[in-house]
């Protein structure tokens, strides 16, 4: 019996901490090389195994959460029509970068103003991803979409790749529309 509670302890305590970090805003915007024909490009690749440095071990010793990345924008590319190629054959590169921060939300500032009564100032890591296509002749910069958000709750697998999947879906939702 008491294993079993302290499983169902367990399993609520995790569902309440990814239920919690899903709420996290997560802002997400794109670039897109202004008179650039986006409709030209069929095919893709990923540049060459660069050093992955988010500056955050949580992140940089995850294997998962790279090979989830590049599984995601996979996924999602396939469902637009994009065709996975080889360097020699492909329209575009495609670059990836993360990187953690800690920021400042200065809420207690509007208490001031009258805009809060109970704000306080608080320390959060925040995420950045950041997804790069170059068109893989010119090795020009076409498209940038990135997403950043708050990292609470990183220590969990569960929240990593709840927060990753959601991250790109939303990121490559920016893409231009192959007509």
């Amino acid at each position: 019996m008491r294993l079993f509670r302290q499983t169902v302890g367990a399993a609520l305590a995790t569902a309440a901490a990814f239920w919690i970090g899903a709420c996290a805003p997560v802002h997400v915007n794109a670039s897109l090389e202004r008179g650039m024909d986006f409709t030209r490009y069929a095919s893709y690749t990923w540049a060459a195994d660069e050093e992955f440095n988010t500056g955050d071990p949580r992140l940089d010793n995850n294997e998962f959460f790279q090979n989830r990345i590049r599984s995601d924008v996979e996924g999602v590319l396939a469902t637009r029509g994009f065709e996975k190629a080889t360097p020699a054959t492909a329209d575009l590169v495609i670059h990836y970068h993360a990187n953690t921060t800690q920021k400042i939300d200065v809420n207690e500032l509007d208490y001031k103003y009258g805009y809060c009564e109970d704000c306080h100032s608080s320390v959060y890591d925040a995420g950045t991803i950041t997804l790069d296509l170059v068109d893989a002749r010119t090795h020009k910069l076409v498209w940038r979409g990135w997403s950043e958000g708050s990292l609470d709750g990183i220590d969990s697998q569960a929240i990593i790749e709840a927060r990753e999947d959601e991250a790109v879906k939303k990121i490559l939702q920016q893409l231009p529309p192959r007509l």
